[in-house]
């Protein structure tokens, strides 16, 4: 699937929804006490969606892959504070609420490493260099790819029956 716009991508829906729940997190009283604690892991909870969007919205694979790899660092700063945060005796009432948020910021971190390992692989350079004759160069690879493997297992299959 080619999505269009940053916001129909679900690693970015759940990034934002990890936000939500992280800044609904920190309104509990006791990070009161943890006034820089609770800007870091707002900030960083924001960062991961931001990061997606501003990848997505550049232009090439290349950009797009960097900003993957920061939305992912992000998203990792958000688990590396939740694990401080289980330490400390203030929030042992809030262990639930810490384990779901590690395992939203992980499964995001997941997401991003697999797109990123995609792209990786990618010929294309980006919708900024996609001119109508790269795309029509591009599909035409795939079906003769396409072609090529199904090719491949025909003989493979007629070297069986020898």
């Amino acid at each position: 699937m080619t999505y269009k716009r940053f916001e129909d991508l679900p690693v970015w829906q759940e990034a934002i929804e990890l936000a939500k729940q992280v800044y609904s997190f920190t309104k509990i009283p006791v990070f009161r006490g943890y006034p820089s604690l609770k800007d870091q892991i707002e900030r960083a909870s924001l960062s991961v969606s931001n990061n997606i969007a501003e990848g997505f919205e550049r232009g090439t694979t290349k950009e797009l892959l960097t900003f993957l790899y920061i939305a992912r660092g992000s998203a990792g700063e958000v688990r590396s504070v939740l694990c401080f945060i289980e330490q400390l005796p203030e929030f042992k009432d809030f262990n639930s609420e810490i384990s779901s948020l590690k395992s939203i910021s992980e499964g995001i971190s997941r997401q991003l490493r697999a797109w990123a390992d995609t792209l990786q692989n990618s010929e294309i350079p980006g919708q900024r260099y996609l001119t109508e004759k790269g795309r029509e160069l591009s599909q035409k690879r795939k079906e003769q790819d396409e072609f090529l493997k199904q090719l491949n297992e025909i003989v493979e299959k007629g070297r069986g029956k020898l």
